[in-house]
């Protein structure tokens, strides 16, 4: 190596024995960036193996695979009797700084332009205090996370491999899942579907979004109530259609107020939560939902029915779903064990006429070739096996004294501040704080002593901005509900 400026260049090359990065591998980034970083042009010969192995007192066999590495890249090209040289096709690029190319530190800005969209801006909440009044969240210490693991386990080790882990199958969900599930629906929601009318999807986002990108055109109208839930609108902002909201009162959705648009303007989809309106938990009273699905009949709009949390209704037997009363196909109904079972487990599902099943496997295959089919599998197990059926009547009991406890707690220790209704249903109160309360002071001031409530913001709309927030009560102890009410008390 008979150049300085290459000696210099060469010796400037860290080697860290200490680094779980091979050492050739180590080499192979150094001469990478002194060729991206133009110190080592396009046909300019490298010195040899023995002189770079004596220069940095490593392995000659380690200096020829980082060559080889090189090589197979394209960044050197190698000739018998001659050298090793920098490969003749790159071009000239800009330069960097010789430590930052080595460094490759992770890139924090893209260099191509991002179309940002406001709706997208959704600050992210993330649970992660010991006390929290959540959104209603169920309590993964009641849920069968053992059966669950027993039957992700055999489903590993029963036999055909192949079908299970050798290929691709089908986009809309394991056969024996979705059978499972349409027995399970029949039965408990006085549906009536088979395996063809039944998508697996990962939660009730991933059916929202599914829907819109495979039923819903640029400027199309979907209606849905004041207050709702913020994810749901965001979607059918991104779809670019036209959203048009009406007011929810006591008794769920102003249909009224929905047939007057209809007459207007063509309507394609109307989003509702009829057996507990998000946020506010009230149900659709029985003469609306027969109206709104009459409606759907005369003005040929589809109803997409969120049933987020039908399993837990404590007044009486849950009121059936309006997809039980769809004659005509216009309900798509979407349901999740996700709020019932535990939120980490993403496990949705759509109800569907099956020309529309179809279709929408179709759209989803574009994002998601077949979702976990080994989970669908598992969650088949504990269907047929009433695992769901026992888990979900035990988590009533429990839910239900803690919603008690909850109300009487909210009377007794914050009278004349709030006012709620208590849930017939569901696993939150939504409750109305006395306007001289600052929501978004107050759910700070309770986040620093430990307890995370929502500051209520995303249930506010410009003609809607009650002062009120979810608390949820079934994923907190009887110990940790008295807690939290007492910080609060504290607070005001």
């Amino acid at each position: 190596m008979n150049s300085p400026i290459l000696i210099r260049l060469f010796s400037e090359l860290l080697i860290d024995d200490t680094s779980e990065r091979a050492v050739y591998l180590q080499l192979a980034d150094g001469i990478l960036a002194l060729i991206k970083n133009n110190k080592l042009l396009s046909g300019q010969k490298l010195p040899s193996s023995r002189d770079i192995s004596s220069l940095l007192h490593i392995n000659r066999i380690t200096v020829s695979k980082a060559f080889e590495e090189l090589q197979t890249q394209g960044w050197l090209e190698s000739f018998v009797g001659r050298g090793t040289f920098v490969s003749s096709h790159i071009p000239l690029s800009e330069p960097k700084t010789l430590q930052n190319a080595i460094a490759n530190a992770p890139l924090k800005k893209a260099g191509f332009t991002i179309y940002s969209k406001p709706h997208l801006n959704i600050p992210l909440t993330v649970t992660n205090t010991k006390l929290h009044l959540d959104d209603g969240f169920p309590d993964p210490k009641l849920a069968p996370i053992k059966e669950l693991y027993r039957a992700y386990r055999n489903q590993l080790s029963r036999g055909g491999l192949y079908t299970k882990f050798g290929s691709y199958s089908y986009p809309n969900g394991s056969e024996l899942y979705r059978e499972a599930l349409s027995n399970y629906l029949n039965e408990t929601r006085g549906l009536k579907t088979s395996e063809k009318n039944i998508l697996s999807v990962r939660g009730t986002l991933m059916g929202i979004n599914l829907v819109c990108n495979a039923l819903i055109d640029a400027g199309d109208v979907i209606v849905s109530g004041v207050p709702g839930w913020n994810r749901a609108e965001m979607n059918f902002i991104h779809a670019k259609a036209k959203h048009i909201t009406v007011p929810v009162d006591e008794n769920g959705l102003v249909v009224d107020e929905l047939k007057k648009i209809c007459q207007q303007r063509k309507v394609r989809m109307v989003y509702v939560t009829p057996h507990h309106h998000y946020p506010t938990t009230v149900s659709l009273r029985i003469d609306r939902r027969l109206e709104l699905l009459r409606l759907a009949n005369e003005y040929g709009f589809i109803i997409f029915e969120d049933d987020y949390d039908f399993d837990f209704h404590y007044k009486h037997r849950p009121l059936l779903p309006l997809a039980s009363a769809d004659e005509n196909g216009m309900v798509i109904y979407c349901g999740s064990f996700s709020k019932s079972f535990s939120p980490a487990f993403r496990m949705g599902y759509l109800v569907v006429p099956e020309n529309v099943a179809e279709h929408l496997s179709n759209v989803r295959i574009l994002l998601d070739r077949q979702g976990d089919h080994i989970l669908d599998n598992a969650m088949a197990d504990l269907l047929n096996e009433n695992t769901i059926q026992r888990y979900l009547r035990k988590a009533l009991t429990v839910y239900e004294e803690r919603r008690d406890i909850f109300c009487n707690l909210l009377n007794s220790e914050l009278s004349g501040k709030v006012n709620f209704a208590i849930p017939e249903g569901g696993m939150t109160v939504w409750t109305e704080f006395d306007e001289a309360i600052n929501l978004e002071v107050l759910a700070q001031k309770a986040y620093d002593k430990g307890l995370f409530i929502s500051n209520g913001k995303i249930h506010q709309y410009t003609n809607y901005n009650t002062n009120g927030v979810r608390l949820g009560f079934a994923s907190s102890s009887i110990d940790d509900l008295e807690k939290s009410i007492d910080i609060l008390k504290k607070i005001i």
